[in-house]
């Protein structure tokens, strides 16, 4: 079996996606229709994608892949070079059980999911200088059984758990530009998991304190637009204080990006007016906690993680 270490990455890895939604099937096709063996652990949509393969509306360029490696269980996939963890962080018990079977002693972990603490629930449960960090700037959603639209293009920003950048960093963003994915490397992936929390805390958290509202709906109202660019705001400062200092006006940037998305609908937002699990506690719970021990006055991002837990509680079901 090819192992990765810190010099080397082959050129043509065995890859897993791990949580086949809109994001993981997305990189996973980009990926996929670039010729690498890519294999995607599917769930509700393992039959759908199996007779009808994945369905890419892009405004990088539509495409569908006929013919996708589906599976239902990853035991059946076999151990693999990289494996990309997509699944909501909701679902992060499950991973114990999940990754074992595609690991050998070379592979590297790469989390693409939301909001912070998930490199360190992978560096708990194997060897932190396995897991990588990418941080996902760009707009997805799963409109229906492997049919994905891909609204907004952006980058996917990698960082590694323990250190800085080094040969592996490089070669994994090669595969993801190859792929025709943006992707760059990061000195510091706490920073970078904070710059997109200025964006998901305010953008996720008040379009579910809303009731389902979308970006434009937001941006729309007034009091609404000065809430999310205050929450912005304190995101910085809270990251500052966590010694992630963040671009000079990078509040004011993530508003100006939102306008450009349009009526928006936030995956968080989708996830609550669903009823499926929202990830309350990895986009506000552990940025206000880490803000709190750093000594960081947080007050707007506090009241809104608790009217988010306040709202998640109330649907039916709970």
């Amino acid at each position: 079996m090819s192992a990765i270490t810190e010099d080397f990455f082959p050129a043509r890895p065995r890859i897993a996606v791990v949580g086949s939604g809109a994001m993981g099937c997305y990189y996973g096709a980009r990926m996929a229709q670039q010729g690498h063996d890519v294999k995607f652990l599917m769930r509700g949509d393992l039959a759908a994608v199996r007779e009808r393969g994945l369905s890419i509306r892009s405004c990088a360029g539509d495409f569908a892949l006929p013919s996708v490696q589906a599976f239902g269980s990853t035991a059946d996939m076999g151990p693999c070079d990289v494996v990309f963890v997509a699944l909501k962080t909701t679902a992060n018990a499950a991973l114990e059980a999940l990754l074992p079977p595609l690991l050998h002693e070379g592979t590297v972990l790469v989390t693409l999911q939301n909001g912070l603490g998930n490199e360190a629930v992978l560096g708990a449960r194997h060897r932190p200088e396995q897991v990588m960090g990418g941080v996902c700037f760009v707009c997805i959603n799963r409109v229906g059984p492997g049919r994905i639209d891909h609204l907004s293009e952006g980058d996917v920003a990698l960082g590694e758990y323990v250190g800085g950048p080094r040969g592996r960093s490089e070669a994994m963003a090669a595969l993801l530009r190859g792929s025709g994915i943006p992707c760059r490397v990061e000195e510091s992936l706490g920073a970078v998991r904070w710059k997109k929390l200025a964006w998901n805390i305010p953008f996720n958290g008040l379009a579910i304190s809303g009731g389902g509202l979308t970006t434009a709906d937001i941006l729309g109202n007034a009091a609404l637009a000065a809430e999310a660019r205050a929450l912005a705001e304190e995101a910085v400062r809270a990251a500052a204080a966590l010694g992630h200092v963040l671009p000079e006006g990078w509040a004011e940037h993530q508003i100006a990006r939102t306008w450009a998305m349009g009526p928006y609908r936030p995956s968080s937002m989708i996830d609550y007016v669903e009823g499926r699990p929202v990830e309350v506690e990895s986009i506000w719970g552990e940025p206000v906690r880490q803000a709190l021990a750093a000594g960081a006055a947080v007050p707007r991002m506090e009241a809104l993680y608790q009217e988010i837990l306040r709202a998640v509680a109330a649907r039916p079901g709970g």
